[in-house]
């Protein structure tokens, strides 16, 4: 048998606590100082749950300590079903526009290339549309994501390199292209074209202002990388809803005992 009292709620209740006061720090981070990708898409949601999961734990803490506080109680137990159905709405959605997607692993290469077509029109419209698109190609051209490749590799060595999405994408153009590599960000066209007719062949440009960053697979490369956010975003919510399930399963049963024994010490079997 095991004995769950008002101090063992309270003892469970620091984990959201501290979670969502880690949520709001990172999100707040992520505001100051911004990411390689120059737009992160998960400082608004994680400032959102922080926030939520930081006023349910108040209200836990109010309705554990005062004896006299079932009405923090009941709002504490109402919130967190609120919590848990908008967590798993939003986990849903998260796994429904990020399922789309396939990256093309070409044999003898250590990164994947990315296209634009394997991706939701959700993701599209949302993250890469012309208007948003024009802010990251410019936040992407004086980042350092393309200044830190090997610039100095040879060309076998550069293509067994682990890379970001980023820079598979925005940094060189597509291999499909034939381009003859000289460094990690110069490649220069034959004198026959490129070996395929795609608008990313034509776009690539050896100015470092410019590179592929107005390339379909730059665009590709930048919504893996959301996508790969967006998962994590995912693992992170069914976290928190098995933690805000087992609390809230504590607190209405206190809530439950505090109602048939008012003047009874809080301690239940469970």
């Amino acid at each position: 048998m095991v004995r769950i009292s008002n101090t063992l709620f309270t003892f469970i209740n620091i984990f959201p606590f501290f979670l969502g006061l880690v949520a709001v720090v990172v999100s707040i981070y992520f505001r100051l100082h911004g990411t390689t990708v120059c737009q992160n898409t998960l400082r608004n949601p994680l400032l959102i749950i922080g926030l939520v999961l930081f006023a349910v734990s108040l209200l836990a803490f109010i309705g554990s300590c005062c004896s006299n506080a079932s009405f923090f109680l009941t709002a504490y137990s109402i919130s967190v079903v609120l919590v848990v159905l908008a967590l798993t709405g939003l986990t849903l959605f998260a796994m429904v526009v990020t399922n789309k997607a396939l990256a093309r692993r070409i044999s003898g290469i250590g990164f994947s290339e990315y296209r634009l077509e394997d991706y939701s029109g959700w993701l599209k419209d949302h993250f890469v549309s012309n208007n948003n698109w024009d802010h990251i190609r410019s936040c992407l051209s004086y980042s350092h994501a393309c200044k830190t490749l090997h610039s100095d590799a040879t060309f076998s060595g550069f293509i067994k390199q682990k890379v970001s999405s980023i820079q598979s994408g925005c940094c060189k153009p597509p291999i499909y292209c034939k381009f003859v590599y000289k460094n990690a960000t110069f490649w220069m066209v034959p004198k026959s074209g490129p070996d395929v007719e795609d608008s990313d062949c034509r776009t690539w440009s050896n100015d470092q202002r410019k590179l592929c960053y107005n390339c379909k697979s730059c665009k590709g490369g930048v919504l893996a990388n959301i996508r790969k956010e967006w998962r994590l975003l995912a693992i992170l919510n069914i976290c928190v809803i098995v933690l805000v399930l087992i609390t809230l399963n504590i607190g209405c049963s206190i809530r439950r005992r505090r109602r048939r024994k008012p003047d009874e010490k809080i301690t239940f079997t469970a």
